[in-house]
Parts: structure tokens; sequence; C-alpha cells
């Protein structure tokens, strides 16, 4: 009898392709970019069908954790959340959910998935997860190989060998991106480009690991059996993990194992990997324009547009990208992924808050954005979300005045507790110690001035705190 599949969902990566939307505090894997969902939304209710998938487990690091609950709130779906101590690549990242998942059962297949893939047709992958179960129980390490739209440079590809069963082949060999030319002679010959996901029992992925680096194998097998359990979530223990080698599963399990086999699907899929496959991804006006945002185009072609601030206007110009974010505009060429990647890199020695954090800095409880500020001011936009509560804390350098435009604010000031409603407002002296929380149905939203010599973060002195950051 077939066993049903445990989802592996990876999203602890951090890149920067599509900055300045992505950063590292909230990187593309959690951004709407094709509607209301993120990739890593559509990630899960792909893998979502109980006849065929268990519970997920996810895996990902302690600065996004917040973020995955939220997300996966939003769609009304559970999982068992992974917490890597620090980055180790895919190879560890994918030996733990697999040694993960075998607690839950020994003979565990798992159908391994990065978070901010694009799968435009759902049935199609799924008729290839259920092609692919029947190789994955026989032993095989399946990956999927997605039949080439055009011949792209920007994919490794992986050339097909023998008939294993029904549509699954052995792989002959994986081959690295090629160039332009080359390309076009893996398409014609019947290449594949290789997705990057992969199904396998968790025994024969970590067997097949062990044989080539046991050190790592061991210790991504201790820090699970070591891990311990923080508001639900699963740490993984930090000493243990540190020891395993940072790697990618391509290098340290595809390319070497002779168990490899491939799942040919057409499934309109993308690695998302530049603003030039967004827009590709994108809907488009009859001039080959894109915009997500307010974006208004006068005899300009094949352009893509992200705004979330101001309107963006182009005129007599061709394809080029425009991303506006609220502290950071991009003007790049369409097709030149590699020279984002040099600015970005030029940016993190120039200038590396705007590749790091976003105006609006989400918290477990919600979100804060700064407005304005000055050498002794600071003004922040707060929203709490219902239910939520920032921690008990106090401040030595500033005093805040915080004033309700939306919802009701149950706020604490040294003894007082005290109820605020829509534009009233309250004064939080230097020292006082305060909390701000949402006893409400609806978003609190709340505007907060600050006044002092200093507006650092860590001038929040925690006293008590529910997400145990104190």
């Amino acid at each position: 009898m077939d066993r049903r599949i445990i989802p592996l969902i990876m999203c602890g990566g951090a890149g920067t392709r599509l900055w300045p939307a992505s950063r590292e505090v909230h990187p593309k894997q959690f951004l709407p970019l094709f509607g209301a969902r993120s990739t890593f939304q559509d990630t899960l209710i792909r893998v979502s069908d109980a006849s065929l998938f268990e519970r997920p487990v996810i895996i990902t690091n302690n600065a996004y954790r917040f973020m995955v609950l939220e997300q996966l709130a939003e769609i009304g779906l559970e999982a068992d959340v992974l917490l890597e101590p620090m980055r180790r690549d895919s190879g560890p990242a994918i030996a733990a959910g697999a040694a993960f998942a075998q607690t839950r059962d020994k003979e565990a297949i798992i159908l391994a998935l990065a978070a901010d893939h694009v799968v435009r047709d759902t049935a199609a992958f799924v008729a290839a997860c259920r092609e692919g179960l029947t190789a994955a129980q026989a032993g095989h390490i399946v990956t999927f190989g997605v039949q080439p739209e055009r011949a792209a440079t920007e994919y490794g590809y992986i050339s097909p060998g023998d008939v294993i069963s029904g549509q699954v082949r052995a792989v002959a060999k994986f081959v690295e991106k090629p160039d332009a030319e080359t390309a076009a002679g893996y398409v014609k010959s019947g290449y594949l480009w290789n997705s990057g996901n992969f199904m396998f029992r968790a025994a024969v992925l970590l067997d097949e690991y062990r044989k080539v680096d046991a050190g790592s194998v061991r210790a991504v097998a201790d820090s699970v059996a070591s891990a311990g359990s923080d508001l639900g979530f699963i740490k993984l223990d930090t000493d243990t993990f540190a020891s395993a080698k940072s790697i990618s599963i391509d290098y340290a399990v595809m390319e070497k194992t002779s168990r490899t086999a491939v799942v040919p699907v057409a499934c309109g899929w993308s690695d998302v990997g530049s603003w030039h496959a967004v827009w590709e991804l994108s809907d488009k006006d009859g001039q080959g324009n894109a915009a997500r945002g307010a974006a208004v185009f006068e005899d300009s072609r094949n352009c893509n547009v992200t705004t979330d601030r101001a309107l963006v206007a182009l005129e007599g110009v061709d394809d080029l990208v425009v991303v506006a974010t609220q502290d950071a505009v991009l003007v790049s060429r369409q097709k030149d992924a590699n020279g984002l990647k040099r600015l970005v890199a030029t940016l993190k020695t120039v200038a590396p808050q705007v590749t790091e954090d976003h105006i609006k800095v989400h918290r477990p409880w919600g979100s804060y954005q700064s407005v304005d500020n000055g050498e002794r001011h600071q003004v922040k936009r707060i929203i709490v979300k219902p239910g939520g509560r920032l921690s008990l804390q106090k401040h030595h350098h500033r005093s805040e005045h915080w004033i309700v435009v939306r919802g009701a604010a149950r706020v604490t000031v040294n003894e007082l507790v005290k109820t605020v409603h829509e534009n009233e407002s309250i004064y939080i002296p230097i020292g006082a110690v305060h909390r701000l929380e949402n006893p409400g149905k609806i978003q609190l939203e709340l505007i907060e001035v600050q006044t002092g010599s200093y507006f650092g973060e860590d001038d929040i002195i925690r006293i008590e705190d529910d997400y145990q950051r104190t």
C-alpha cells in the first residue's frame, strides 16, 4: 500500500535576488508577489491534500519563526516547525528534516520543497508526486525534472536515462548552468531543468549522506535528538548542529549517489530567481508591461513595476525593472540578474541597512514602521494584532507618547492599567515600566512619538515577555 508523504518545506534562506522587496529580515518566500498569498503559503497549500500528504515539517530559523506561524494561521494550516540555530545550507537542513520525520515514522517518505518556488499547475505537480512515490518507496532519491519552456541559462539541467517505472527515469547526469548555446543543445536533446526539489525515504537519504560525510549526519541527528521546545517550536540543539558542514544537498548527496531518479513534469515551475522571472509570471498589458501597485506606462514596452507607496510613471523606455519601496528604489535592466547581484554586493559595503531591514519591522505581536525622525525625536506607526501584547519594558533614554487611531489599547504604566480608545492618548515617562496590548477583535493602530537622546532598540529593557525575549 502506498504511504503518505511528509512535506518538508525549507524556508530559512534570505536571498537578495529580489531586492529591495526581499531583504534579510523579510525574504521573498514570505512576500505576496503574485496575489494575496506568499509563495511559502502557496507551497503549503499545494501539498495539503490529506489523501497523499501528511502534516508538513517546516525548517526555518529564529528570525522567521513568527512570520511562519502567522502565515500558517492565515491559511488555516498547522505544521511541525524546526528552528535551525544557524544556517548550514540545504544539506544539513534536509538531513535534519529527515531525522525528525523518522521520530514520527521510521519509514517516512519525504518531499523536500523550497518555499520560494512557483508552480502554476498544481494538478500536474501532484500527479508527478504520485508518479514518483513508488520509486521513492523502492529506495530511489527522486528529483523533479521540469520540461523546459525555453533555453534557460539560469537553471541546472538533468539528462534522463533509462526507464525505471512508468514515467520515472534514471538520472544519467546532472549538469551545471550552461551558456545560451549549450542550453539550446540541452533542450533539443531532451534534457530537463533541475527544480531542486526531491522525494525520498528518510532512511535512504541519511544513508547516502552518511557515506560521504558521516560526521555531519551524526551532528544533525544528535541536534534532533537533543532538541528542545520553545513556544511550540522545535529548537535544534546548537552545539551539535554547529559542527555539521555547510553544504548544499546537491553537492553533499545528489551528485555522488547512484540512487537518483527523475520524474519529468510540466507544471509551470519557476524558482523566481530574478525580477525578470517575476515579470514572466505576471499579467501584462498589450505592450508587455506588468505592474504591482500604482503604475502608468506611456510609450513603454516590456517593463516591470512593483511599488508599495508612490505612483511610478514610465515614459519612452523599454525592458526596465522599477521597484519602489518606502526607503529604496531600484531601476534595472530586465535581463541582467547578475547586475543586481553586483549592485547588492556594493550596497552591503556602502549602505548595508537597506539590504537587511525594511522600514516596516515585523514582530510576533504585529509590526512597527518609522514615519519620521530627528536628533531628539522619532515617530512610529505601530500595529498590534488582536490578542497581541508587547513585552513589559522600560527605557533609560526616551519617553513615549501613544495616540490611538484605531481600536482600543490596554496600557500599563507602572501601577496604572488603563484602556485607551480611538483619538485618546497616554504619556510614558522615561524609566516607567510599561506595556501595550490589544484586548480587542480588530487591529490596534497607534502613533508613537518618542523624545529623548537615544532611540535604539537596545534601549528596550524587557522585564516580562510572552515570546521569551527577556
